[in-house]
């Protein structure tokens, strides 16, 4: 199948690394991988500030850049949402990284391995948006050498939101510490997410309370094996 990689801005800036372990995971499964290098923004973040004729132009270049693919693969939920909410679902084939593999592939063991205590966090827009379901726990559940704990207040948001941590920052700080003492109460290593954004807010209260838990992409779990580990 071919399929066209969205590496989103945020991947593409911050955490290339989840979109390198994306394609590294397609690939071991069989997938032809191709980065068209016109692709930009989604609009996402112009919709949520305001500026809906704008995002929608975004869009709408999205679906142009990406037209031909068998499927689109992104490994963030909200970027796939914003597609789909503003396009339609039949506009363009696009889909959040663990969507993909369980419901088009049908695969739940995807042969990693990753040694860790790991506790998994479900973003907004996987839940609400894309109704991802239980996909992502089902690919965890199978990684062998990993023992999933449940993450208490699961549902809960983290507070990020996008521009909501920028404009109701107070709102966001108190909503992050909940997570936080969420994830510590998990005594998990790793708390493991399908949004980078969700886990650049969290993995910043982490860090600056020097908790020793680190943040990794859904996309490095599954992408590590026992011949190439995730490298932190």
């Amino acid at each position: 199948m071919r399929i066209g990689l969205f590496v989103t801005c945020l991947g593409d800036t911050l955490f290339p690394s989840a979109g390198q372990a994306a394609v590294r995971l397609l690939e071991r499964l069989g997938m032809e991988v191709e980065f068209p290098e016109e692709q930009t923004c989604c609009g996402q973040m112009h919709f949520n500030s305001g500026y809906a004729d704008e995002g929608l132009a975004l869009a709408r270049r999205f679906a142009a850049v990406f037209e031909g693919y068998e499927a689109v693969v992104t490994p963030s939920a909200s970027c796939a949402g914003m597609v789909r909410d503003q396009l339609g679902a039949d506009a363009v084939p696009v889909y959040e990284l663990s969507e993909f593999l369980v419901r088009v592939l049908g695969v739940d063991d995807v042969g990693a391995y990753y040694p860790h205590r790991v506790t998994y966090h479900p973003t907004c827009h996987s839940l609400r948006a894309l109704r991802v379901g239980d996909g992502p726990v089902r690919l965890l559940s199978s990684v062998r050498g990993l023992e999933l704990v449940e993450l208490p207040d699961a549902l809960e948001c983290c507070g990020f939101g996008g521009t909501f941590a920028v404009k109701n920052a107070d709102v966001s700080t108190a909503m992050l510490a909940d997570k936080m003492k969420s994830v510590l109460e998990t005594r998990a290593e790793v708390v493991c997410a399908v949004d980078s954004s969700c886990l650049m807010h969290i993995g910043g209260g982490l860090g600056r309370g020097r908790t020793g838990v680190r943040t990794v992409h859904l996309a490095e779990v599954l992408a590590s094996t026992e011949d190439a580990p995730w490298q932190p």
